[in-house]
């Protein structure tokens, strides 16, 4: 086997590693922003999370750890949607909010 032939298997076992990884997380967001939805009394839209930001940042003991923010669409009337945040500092989820919106059927 040649260098670069360990070179080629290292780098696909590393993006198979990585897309596994990154589905779990999406998955557990998924999951979290389903549940916040249920206790706003809103409901996510699409079923599905979008990853929209991703750096390296420092946690409150200064360790270094990956920042993901995660966007999703939620209704609260059925007639409009509107959008809502969730972000991730290493594996924890450390702030989901929703943008302002409208309570309930419309009058």
């Amino acid at each position: 086997m040649t260098l670069g032939t360990l070179f080629w298997l290292f780098l696909a076992g590393f993006m198979i590693w990585y897309w596994w990884r990154a589905k779990a997380i999406k998955d557990s967001v998924l999951q979290s922003a389903k549940a916040y939805c249920k206790r706003m009394d809103v409901m996510l839209l699409d079923d599905a999370v979008y990853l929209r930001g991703l750096w390296f940042k420092r946690d409150a003991d200064g360790h270094l750890r990956v920042w993901r923010r995660f966007l999703f669409d939620f209704t609260s009337t059925g007639e409009q949607r509107y959008q809502g945040r969730v972000i991730m500092l290493g594996q924890r989820i450390i702030h989901m909010e929703l943008d302002p919106h409208r309570i309930g059927p419309a009058a």
